[in-house]
C-alpha cells in the first residue's frame, strides 16, 4: 500500500473513534437544544415573577394565515433558508475557485 493511503485510512479511522465515542462515553447525557434552555429560562423568569411570559411580537405568517403553522410547514421553511444558504456559500466558493483559475491562464 501507498503512504498517502495509509495515511488516509489512519485518519478516517481517528475521526470515526471521534464521531463513535460521545455515543458510548456519554450515556446518561441529555442533549437538548437553545429551544429548550431558552424555553426553561423563560420558565423561571416568569416563575419569580409571578407574571405570564408574553411573545413581543407574532410570525409573519402566522399573522397571515390566522394561526399557528403546522410543522409540517415549518421544517418546509427551514430547509428552503438552509438551501438557499447553502447556494450562495457554493457560488462564492466556485467563483472564488474559477477566478483563481481563470486568472492564472
Amino acid at each position: 500500500m501507498n503512504r498517502n493511503t495509509i495515511t488516509v485510512i489512519i485518519i478516517f479511522v481517528v475521526v470515526l473513534l471521534l464521531a463513535l465515542s460521545p455515543l458510548f462515553l456519554l450515556n446518561d447525557a441529555e442533549f437538548t437544544g437553545s429551544d429548550d434552555a431558552g424555553s426553561q429560562m423563560v420558565e423561571s423568569i416568569s416563575g419569580e415573577t409571578g407574571e405570564a411570559y408574553e411573545p413581543w411580537f407574532t410570525p409573519v405568517l402566522e399573522t397571515l394565515i390566522g394561526g399557528e403553522l403546522p410543522g409540517e410547514a415549518e421544517t418546509l421553511f427551514f430547509c428552503i433558508q438552509t438551501g438557499i444558504g447553502v447556494s450562495i456559500i457554493a457560488f462564492c466558493f466556485g467563483y472564488l475557485v474559477a477566478r483563481k483559475k481563470y486568472s492564472e491562464s
